[in-house]
């Protein structure tokens, strides 16, 4: 199966990788991913508390105490978080996708607790952050009493905010992951709403959680009576301006975990479009768009396997026949028909394959019949069947062939000449006739083939046999040269009346002029 690709990458960036990386390298380029985020989104976390605090805090604001206080516990709690979130979060991610390593399929269990890693590491967060609320809020009780709600409220903001990014940028390193945990299967329905519950989670965080914020402040600055004009528009607009950047960040990260398996398809589908029915995408998503991921490959699988069927079915009936069939119910009986009739039989099959090894035979057989298979296709005819070292070509059916006596006998003289060129060793007598015969499918409702029967392929069929005798060993009825085009009828003349085996009446014969004769 052929990967989609594009220049964001198979997984919708180029950080993440190829599809085919080794486990090594995956699990390095994922481990340096999730700590540089768990990095990122701490440190943003400090600023967010650092920032909020100093415009939130009530009058006189925060004492001296309290900001040297804060200056220390704020590096010190961010270095402890990524280090305590690496050991506890990143390395026990890790070790849930230990399969990936050994390079071997997760089991039921392992797939789902891979599908939940993302949650897993937001909850690491949520544990951390917790801590921090706790932790500042007791600092804040001990040191200057009067603003311990607001260092509450700037906490429990920042910890949302490192929440909301952790989970994001999680599920986001961990697509390759949840590829190779979803490779082959579809991620399991999603219980309690998918991409519904991610898109109303996203906007509480993202826009909820930050204007409760907005009035809470106002709220607060109401209550205490104390709070002036100034300090409450610069306090709305600090709010404000967190809530805009928040808002926006939350919504681009949503945005492209939306779009990005969409865009997957979309480009899938483009390559179908042009034929390409052996495109598969990888399935990094565990909502219903991971499902459209994998409802795409079965599709494209089905289609594939379709044309597989429809080339292989083309292939023993021909492409007309199985052109027809699907445009027409496949039911038994047939229609009479006005066809030109090719049939064409190796001279002396019998002792060649008594003579020669069974692979010689073979060859020659292939080669024998590639050039009546490409002529007969080249004049519009349809090779109907192979009968041993014998081939039976209809023009005028199942597709009607206005000119099909002139096909041929023009496909007639070709495999005459291509056959004295490429095939010395095969010589084979071919006869041409053309009449009325019936057109259509014959056996059984659980087996049958299209075929032509009736005088023009037992005219054909004697025609060979006399054929094989003759010097240019090509025959053709009378009746078939006055039925060409008059271009096609030049080039043949007639002979003399034979009285065919099986047959009352006389058929005139005809044979190729010689090239430059009368």
């Amino acid at each position: 199966m052929n990967s989609v690709r594009t220049t964001a990458g198979p997984f919708g960036s180029g950080l993440l990788g190829p599809l085919d990386q080794d486990a090594a390298a995956l699990r390095r380029r994922v481990q340096r991913l999730l700590t540089a985020a768990l990095i990122a989104t701490n440190v943003i976390g400090a600023l967010v508390v650092v920032g909020l605090a100093a415009l939130l805090m009530p009058a006189p604001g925060m004492s001296g105490d309290l900001v040297r206080v804060t200056a220390i516990a704020v590096p010190a709690y961010v270095v402890s978080a990524v280090v305590v979130g690496t050991l506890w979060g990143t390395r026990g991610a890790l070790r849930t996708l230990r399969w990936a390593a050994d390079g071997r399929r997760p089991t039921d269990a392992e797939r789902a607790a891979s599908l939940r890693v993302p949650l897993r590491l937001t909850l690491v967060q949520a544990v951390l952050w917790g801590v921090a609320t706790l932790l500042f809020g007791g600092l804040a009780a001990l040191v200057q009493p009067a603003v311990v709600l607001t260092e509450l409220l700037v906490v429990a903001f920042a910890a949302v905010v490192v929440c909301a990014i952790a989970y994001l940028f999680g599920e986001f390193s961990l697509r390759p992951y949840a590829a190779r945990a979803l490779a082959g299967t579809a991620p399991p329905r999603p219980p309690n709403g998918g991409v519904n519950l991610r898109m109303l989670l996203f906007w509480c965080l993202g826009t909820g959680v930050p204007v409760a914020g907005l009035v809470v402040t106002a709220v607060l600055a109401w209550v205490r009576g104390d709070v002036s004009t100034t300090k409450l528009a610069v306090s709305v607009i600090a709010l404000g301006l967190v809530v805009l950047c928040f808002g926006l960040l939350v919504t681009v990260f949503t945005a492209r975990a939306v779009v990005n398996p969409i865009s997957s398809v979309r480009d899938a589908l483009g390559r179908v479009r042009a034929g390409d029915f052996a495109v598969t995408i990888p399935v990094y998503d565990g909502t219903e768009l991971g499902l459209l991921q994998a409802g795409f490959n079965d599709m494209a699988a089905g289609l594939a396997e379709r044309e597989r069927l429809r080339d292989l079915f083309g292939r023993h009936v021909g492409h007309e026949v199985a052109i027809e069939a699907m445009r027409t119910a496949t039911e038994l009986g047939g229609s009479v028909r006005t066809v030109s009739v090719l049939f064409v039989d190796l001279v002396g099959s019998t002792a060649l394959a008594a003579s020669r090894p069974p692979e010689e035979v073979v060859g020659l057989l292939n080669r024998f019949f590639a050039v009546v298979v490409d002529e007969v296709g080249r004049h519009h005819g349809l090779v109907n069947k192979f009968v041993g070292d014998a081939a039976l070509a209809v023009f005028g059916a199942p597709a009607p062939l206005a000119d099909h006596a002139t096909c041929a006998l023009a496909a007639a003289r070709a495999i005459t000449r291509r056959l004295a060129a490429e095939v010395p060793d095969g010589p084979a007598g071919l006869g041409v006739a053309t009449g009325d015969a019936v057109a259509g499918n014959v056996g059984d409702p659980r087996r049958f083939e299209y075929t032509v029967i009736g005088d023009p392929v037992n005219e054909a069929a004697r025609l060979t046999e006399l054929a094989k005798t003759a010097p240019g060993r090509l025959l053709a009825s009378w009746t078939a040269v006055e039925a060409a085009s008059a271009a096609e009828a030049e080039q043949w003349k007639a002979t003399e009346d034979v009285t065919l085996r099986g047959r009352s009446r006389p058929t005139t014969l005809a044979v190729p002029r010689p090239a430059g004769g009368a």
